[in-house]
């Protein structure tokens, strides 16, 4: 049995989300049980719970020697917040799980990988499931977790590997929870944003990249439009950006908000 905790540090899910996820986890994955945190319902404003409430609620899943693992419910806005003050009070045993989520969880898988915690995993997330069709993304993650491969990204090399949402990563660069990253291929994504706001996320994150192996870039979708055409697509604002640094451009990405994101593990674990 892999027991997989719940918790949300960023945004709540509702009751219904709970429910489609214990039903889908039932019917379809029985070696997996499901310890959904009371506090992923908890509706503070923008969060789920305060600060307080969301740090303890991912120190009570992260500490629990008796968890597997730790899937975040939710993206949206949060996680950043706590990220620092979490990772001074996790305890041994989260140092023997994976992390998993995407988005705005990026603050926490990214810190993570900086300090040697865990298993760190961008992921589809249990609120995936409210996107038409979104049960093949959470079924992915859950298929991971129980030992299946075929939903990793499918350009993984023989380079460590990362995977974020830009904004996030843009915002991580030059504060104490960047993980060092030299080696390593990096794979974006975002959702969104207008491409200029996408040229400026580009401009700060390559020049904290020097180092890596290459950059990868995902789906970049909903983009609002603008009162002007930008005058470049997102392919070209990445290839640009990456050689105004010597970063190498290694193309596509099979990442996104979407429900064909597909898992990457931070690093060279949880391949064949």
């Amino acid at each position: 049995m892999v027991r997989v905790a719940v918790c949300a540090p960023a945004s709540p899910v509702t009751a219904d989300d709970v429910a489609r996820l214990r039903a889908l986890a039932a019917a379809e994955f029985p070696q997996v049980e499901l310890l959904i945190h009371d506090q992923c319902l908890i509706s503070d404003g923008h969060f789920a719970g305060s600060d307080a409430v969301r740090l303890a609620a991912l120190l009570d899943c992260a500490n629990d020697p008796s968890v597997d693992a730790v899937w975040f419910a939710r993206g949206g806005y949060g996680s950043n917040r706590i990220a620092g003050a979490a990772m001074a009070q996790l305890a041994p045993a989260a140092a023997h799980k994976a992390y998993l989520g995407y988005s705005d969880m990026g603050y926490l898988l990214g810190a993570m990988y900086r300090n040697g915690l865990g298993h760190p995993v961008h992921a589809p997330m249990p609120a995936d499931l409210r996107r038409a069709g979104g049960d093949a993304a959470v079924r992915r993650t859950l298929g991971w977790l129980t030992g299946a491969r075929e939903g990793l990204e499918g350009g993984l090399d023989q380079h460590p590997a990362v995977a974020f949402n830009l904004t996030t990563l843009a915002m991580l660069a030059g504060t104490p929870l960047m993980p060092g990253l030299a080696g390593h291929v990096v794979l974006v994504e975002e959702v969104s944003e207008h491409l200029y706001a996408v040229d400026r996320l580009m401009f700060h994150a390559t020049a904290h990249l020097g180092g890596i192996a290459g950059l990868r870039l995902g789906r970049v979708s909903d983009v609002p439009e603008n009162d002007r055409p930008f005058g470049a697509d997102a392919e070209a604002i990445a290839r640009d950006w990456c050689a105004r640094h010597a970063i190498p451009f290694l193309g596509e990405a099979d990442i996104g908000h979407d429900i064909h994101n597909k898992i990457v593990p931070f690093g060279l674990a949880g391949r064949p």
